[in-house]
């Protein structure tokens, strides 16, 4: 039978390297599509799908740095300049109204987002911003500190817009399409929030001053500095939970939740061992293709070297095929270093998702917070109604009553007024978190899911459509060398 007439099938690699959409290259170019050897798109890839319908995309690019000028003068030449980065959007949600905007932000723009978003969406999982990494940016060379940074912007704010909340919050909005100066409230730095804290501490403790905790501020943790003595408050209820004989007034008993709560952090130890092992095996690939390099290139001086001190045709022969290794160990060092990159990019997950382990943190102290504020203030009113109980019963001893314990009576009350709308808002707060928490968990699990199938089969199919392509090499120097083993038989 003539088998001749057949058509050979292509190889395993052939099928795998080849592009799986190639008739429509703008959709890949939209959605973020980097290399044909995707298969889906990540909630942490470039693009960053709006539903199940891959006609909604959002695209972020960030680019072309530039140095621009303080206003302020500076003593320091040089010391008054920055870096802003041009933020370029692409996307057909309907509420951003519009598909394609530009914005000039600088690195301080992002703090102010992240803390904004912090702010505004507490028990979300945040992904977390970039680093300032002052001292790197004193070390590196300028240029390459700068792309650095760009390209970690870029990958922040497109993990903010797989967020299917933030994406659509109005912080988020404004950053990428308001033109000029961020219209959003910058950062107080610690330093300013402790000096007002500390300003305000002895008018509350001698009574010149509201030492209660107003309705509006419950929603945020006492943490900034602006009140000290709530933070004091706070604190003691803290010593009191650990310490303290007595049990707080509200705990937490989700037993979900703290289960979800081990869970993630028996997550964030496998990751962290899964991501050691990955840049040893990144490390292991990279040594093996520059070891494979130096090897080809060592039998290229060799084979050099036979070809001048040749003085029959054998020697001559053996030179060729010695070239022939030599060129082979060249090509699967090429295979190696391409096989590296795309190790790198799909194991790349675990670091993504390691590093997403701090915004599931940041979460759960959004709530330990605030229950925390809850368990204080349900202590306060305790502690208030108890002391009003007592002037109450004071005041009624004496005929006609005392006018200043009747006056005491009537701030305590309107005080314990103000204290239960607080503790009303708090437990909002703690419900609206604990919700939060919940969806975020259960986002995080099917996100993760699809992630890692994403990642296993990317990282499988490239192991297996290199090895091919390597062995493919080797196998053509053994055919050509096939002679040697005839000799010695």
């Amino acid at each position: 039978e003539n088998n001749q007439s057949y058509i050979e099938p292509p190889s395993y690699a052939d099928v795998i390297f080849r592009p799986f959409d190639e008739t429509n290259p703008a959709v890949n170019e939209i959605n973020g599509v980097e290399s044909p050897n995707q298969f889906v798109d990540s909630p942490h890839s470039s693009a960053s799908p709006v539903s199940s319908t891959s006609s909604d995309y959002i695209k972020i690019t960030v680019s072309n740095p530039q140095k621009e000028q303080e206003m302020s003068n500076s003593l320091v030449p040089g010391g008054n300049t920055y870096v802003t980065y041009l933020i370029t959007t692409r996307t057909n949600i309907p509420e951003f109204n519009g598909s394609e905007f530009s914005v000039r932000r600088r690195f301080r723009d992002v703090v102010t987002l992240a803390d904004r978003l912090a702010e505004s969406y507490r028990g979300f999982f945040i992904p977390p911003r970039p680093d300032k990494n002052v001292v790197e940016s004193q070390v590196m060379q300028k240029q390459e500190f700068v792309e650095q940074r760009r390209v970690a912007l870029e990958k922040y704010l497109r993990r903010l817009a797989a967020h299917l909340v933030i994406r659509k919050s109005d912080e988020f909005k404004l950053f990428l399409q308001v033109q000029g100066k961020l219209p959003l409230p910058t950062s107080t730095d610690m330093a300013s929030r402790m000096l007002d804290g500390a300003v305000k501490l002895p008018k509350q403790l001698f009574g010149e001053s509201t030492a209660l905790v107003a309705p509006q501020e419950v929603g945020q943790p006492a943490k900034g500095g602006r009140d000290l003595l709530r933070l004091f408050k706070e604190l003691k209820q803290s010593v009191s939970n650990d310490w303290g004989g007595s049990k707080p007034p509200v705990i937490e008993e989700d037993k979900e939740f703290l289960e979800n709560k081990e869970r993630m952090s028996d997550l964030e130890l496998q990751l962290s061992n899964a991501s050691q092992q990955a840049e040893a095996l990144v490390k292991a690939q990279q040594d093996m293709g520059e070891t494979m390099g130096e090897l080809g290139l060592a039998f290229i001086k060799l084979t050099k070297f036979e070809n001048e001190e040749a003085l029959y045709n054998s020697q001559r022969a053996r030179a060729a095929d010695m070239k022939n290794v030599a060129t082979a160990a060249v090509k699967a060092s090429r295979f190696y270093r391409e096989l590296n990159a795309q190790t790198v990019k799909h194991l790349d997950t675990l670091h993504e998702y390691l590093g997403l382990m701090l915004a599931v943190r940041s979460a759960f102290t959004d709530r330990s917070s605030a229950l925390l504020t809850v368990q204080t203030l349900l202590s306060e009113l305790s502690s208030l109604q108890m002391r009003a109980e007592k002037l109450e019963a004071a005041s009624s001893k004496i005929f006609g009553g005392d006018k200043s314990r009747i006056r005491k009576i009537e701030e305590l009350k309107e005080t314990i007024r103000v204290t239960e709308d607080a503790k009303s808002v708090a437990i909002n707060e703690y419900e609206r978190i604990k919700e939060n928490n919940r969806t975020e968990l259960e986002r995080l699990d099917k996100e993760r899911r699809a992630d890692f199938l994403n990642m296993l089969k990317g990282f499988v199919v490239n192991q297996v459509g290199y090895a091919e392509k390597i062995a493919n090499v080797w196998a053509k120097v053994a055919e050509e060398t096939s002679g040697y083993a005839n000799e010695n038989s």
